[in-house]
């Protein structure tokens, strides 16, 4: 039985800390489960380890994408499976680390096959699903897919999107490809699944005080490279959490004050609702209710011994 530890928290609860404590202790690799730390770009904004970071113990998937593509759920639980095959080959402990929910949902609980879509026919519908007005792009999808729409709001454009790029792409509706059998884990991997829920009062103190460090160390630089980069607006890099204020500032549209000021709020939200993703998604088997730090790692190792992974 292979045993991967699985630790998930909200943006700035301390997560790349503690697997890198973790890794160290347990001589192991951590694997990256966050949808915007797999790109190159943006290091600083995305909170990606720093390469000292990233030297001190081996990490796998970050960085290893250009801003220019498109990394779905089954594209990463097929990278992240390769290497914790890798890390197991190797002797080495695989520790899953992110905030990207339906990343560790499709790699825990299995995930419905689904199609790769076209680059050109993801951006060309979710060009127009941003551009239909009102509730259009959802009655264009309850046409098409009824039981898709069924349970989509109909002011929800991103999931509109995709179920609708999946009906261009494939000539099937979105519930079809969901209804198949799920691809399950490997019956040999046994995840040990690590909750951080810090007090919501400290988590919005070290989101605002984090995204300014950011632009201390030079986060707009990086979001005017990639701005000048042209990239479609609908790549999910262009999404990232403070890209479109900060690119809304560099567009002249509003002062730099009030675009760090949306930024903030835009991450406090996320982080928002990554716990409530946690409290109705992820069942965790160890919590940690309050900001990692180093004094807390003997309770996670006590937790990791007794689930037969070290002998402390």
């Amino acid at each position: 039985m292979i045993r991967c530890p699985v630790i998930f928290g909200p943006t700035a609860s301390g997560k790349s800390a503690a697997a890198a404590a973790l890794a160290q202790a347990l001589d192991g690799i951590v694997v990256n489960a966050d949808s915007m730390q797999v790109y190159r770009d943006l290091r600083l904004l995305t909170a990606r380890p720093s390469e000292v970071e990233e030297a001190a113990v081996p990490h796998r998937l970050y960085g290893v994408l250009d801003g220019d593509e498109t990394c779905s759920a089954a594209d990463w639980r097929r990278l992240a499976l390769a290497e914790i095959d890798a890390a197991v080959a190797a002797g080495k402990v695989p520790i899953l680390c992110g905030g990207t929910g339906f990343y560790i949902k499709a790699l825990t609980d299995g995930l419905s096959p689904m199609p790769a879509v076209p680059d050109a026919v993801r951006d060309r519908v979710r060009r127009e699903v941003a551009e239909a007005p009102g509730v259009s792009a959802w009655d264009r999808l309850e046409a098409l897919d009824p039981a898709a729409a069924a349970r989509i709001e109909p002011m929800d454009r991103q999931r509109i999107s995709r179920a609708l790029e999946i009906f261009e792409a494939t000539g099937r509706p979105l519930s079809e490809w969901q209804a198949l059998p799920a691809e399950g884990p490997p019956p040999d991997l046994h995840f040990l699944k690590i909750a951080l829920r810090p007090p919501r009062s400290d988590l919005v103190a070290r989101c605002d005080a984090r995204f300014d460090r950011m632009m201390e160390e030079g986060a707009l630089d990086e979001v005017a490279a990639l701005k000048a980069r042209g990239l479609s607006p609908e790549r999910p890099i262009m999404r990232a959490v403070g890209v479109p204020e900060l690119i809304a500032y560099l567009e002249g549209e509003v002062p730099l004050d009030a675009a760090v000021a949306d930024a903030k709020t835009a991450t406090r939200r996320y982080a928002k609702r990554q716990m409530t993703w946690m409290k109705g998604q992820y069942v965790a088997d160890f919590e940690v209710n309050e900001q990692f730090s180093e004094s807390l790692m003997g309770k996670i190792f006590s937790f990791i011994e007794e689930n037969g992974l070290i002998s402390l």
